[in-house]
C-alpha cells in the first residue's frame, strides 16, 4: 500500500456550524457539499478534509455504535512565525472556535503554538516549528 493518505474524515454533530466555521468565518471553499449529509475541502495535493454528519458517518459505518466525537486528534497547522501563530487563533477564535491553549513556547520540540477547538470539538494546534519545512518536492523535512 503507498504511503499516503486521501481522505481524513470526522463525524460532526452538526455540519451547518461546521459549514459556517469553515466556509464563512475561515473562507476556505468547499471542494464538495451535500447539504445534511458531507463537505469536503482540499487541504493539500490529493488530499481531503471530509465533515460528515455524525448520524450519516454512524450510519455508513454499519456497526450499530454511535460515535462519541472527535478525541485525541488534532489537526496541525503550521505559520512562519511567533506572530503569525497569535494572529492565527485570534481569526480562529473570531470564525467561532474556543480557546484551548493560548500561544506559548511549547514544552516539546522548540516550537511556539496555541490549540483551538472548532464548533464541534476537532482540536486545531496552530504552531510555529523552525525545525520542520516542506522541499521543493513537497516532502516534510525535519532538522
Amino acid at each position: 500500500m503507498d504511503q499516503r493518505l486521501h481522505f481524513i474524515t470526522f463525524a460532526t454533530p452538526d455540519l451547518d456550524r461546521a459549514r459556517a466555521f469553515y466556509q464563512d468565518g475561515l473562507g476556505w471553499e468547499p471542494l464538495m457539499d451535500v447539504p445534511g449529509e458531507i463537505i469536503f475541502f482540499q487541504v493539500a495535493p490529493g488530499q481531503v478534509l471530509g465533515l460528515f454528519d455524525a448520524e450519516k458517518f454512524d450510519q455508513d459505518l454499519s456497526d450499530g455504535k454511535t460515535t462519541g466525537g472527535v478525541s485525541g486528534v488534532t489537526l496541525s497547522h503550521n505559520v512562519g512565525s511567533a506572530g503569525e501563530v497569535s494572529s492565527t487563533i485570534d481569526a480562529l477564535l473570531t470564525a467561532g472556535a474556543t480557546l484551548v491553549k493560548p500561544a506559548q513556547e511549547g514544552a516539546f520540540g522548540g516550537i511556539f503554538h496555541g490549540h483551538v477547538k472548532d464548533p464541534n470539538g476537532i482540536v486545531w494546534e496552530i504552531a510555529h516549528n523552525p525545525g520542520w519545512r516542506i522541499d521543493d518536492e513537497g516532502t516534510v523535512v525535519f532538522g
